[in-house]
């Protein structure tokens, strides 16, 4: 078989795994552990998990790799943070495509930083994102509510995460920033948890065994997968593959929590879906490329 195959195959994985994550976050908060003290153990478990695989190559970074890591970490906590909260006020898969939002913002952020100017379909993915942010954000109603709003935000964030991420990527490797950013986020999560939350007198063991899937699941696997499989396909599969997580995320919430599907949520999650295709791939795998022949 061959490994790009492979790869495809793994970072539809990822996407499934990803849009697990949604429910299973949400199940997380119903049953009664705080945002912040789960961000902190799902990225510290995350954290050590990383650390423990990759030890003989974390251990040569330098000072200034932490810097980096630091930096990147921050947004990580940031954004992790407005897409756990705002869950508790917003369902899963309303939650999990409007954070897909961010790949449309991300040329934006790098015109902002590199006063490069976006491309005419970068535009268009924002215009198409915009009407299907409409859709899905007010369901039956025409309520934008607290959680749909953190949603959006966490989109932004996630989307300037993205761009610090791949700056300071290069200069730190892969494997030294995942495992430094992860740190940081939990850092910064357990002193938000101290600060404003109290952990519950009894945590049952289903609940243990759920954080310990958010983190070394949906956390520290799917970022591991996920790095291997970019090295062994196109950039333009894996925004396909990736961007079908919020459709994973809505599945698993209909199926294993019984939310109810709506019309508006599926022309505005196709909507978005369009918007991030458009925004990734410019829609170059519908072009056929002529072949020239040798005289």
């Amino acid at each position: 078989m061959k490994k790009s195959l492979v790869a495809d195959t793994t970072l539809l994985l990822v996407s499934i795994i990803w849009g697990s994550g949604f429910v299973a976050t949400k199940i997380l908060l119903d049953a009664g552990i705080s945002p912040f003290y789960m961000m902190g153990f799902r990225f510290l478990i995350a954290g050590v998990s990383l650390g423990v695989i990759f030890f003989k190559r974390i251990k040569k970074m330098k000072k200034e790799d932490i810097l980096g890591g630091f930096l990147v970490g921050i947004l990580l906590y940031l954004a992790f943070g407005a897409q756990t909260v705002g869950l508790q006020y917003t369902t899963p898969s309303k939650n999990a495509f409007l954070t897909g939002v961010n790949v449309v913002v991300v040329p934006f952020l790098y015109w902002a930083v590199t006063r490069k100017r976006p491309d005419k379909y970068a535009f268009a993915a924002v215009g198409i994102c915009f009407l299907g942010t409409a859709f899905l954000s007010t369901g039956n109603n025409m309520n934008f509510g607290y959680g749909e709003f953190l949603s959006l935000v966490c989109a932004f964030l996630f989307a300037g995460h993205i761009v610090s991420n791949g700056h300071y990527v290069d200069k730190t490797g892969p494997f030294i920033l995942c495992f430094l950013q992860m740190i940081f986020a939990s850092i910064f999560s357990f002193m938000t948890a101290f600060s404003v939350e109290t952990l519950p007198s009894v945590i049952t063991a289903q609940t243990w065994a759920a954080v310990l899937y958010v983190g070394l699941v949906t956390t520290m696997l799917a970022f591991f997968l996920q790095t291997w499989a970019q090295a062994h396909t196109t950039s333009t599969k894996t925004a396909i593959i990736i961007s079908t997580e919020a459709v994973f995320g809505t599945l698993f919430s209909v199926v294993l929590l019984g939310e109810l599907l709506t019309v508006n949520m599926i022309v505005g999650g196709f909507a978005i879906f369009i918007a991030i295709i458009t925004a990734e791939t410019k829609w170059n795998f519908l072009k056929f490329k002529k072949k020239t022949v040798k005289i």
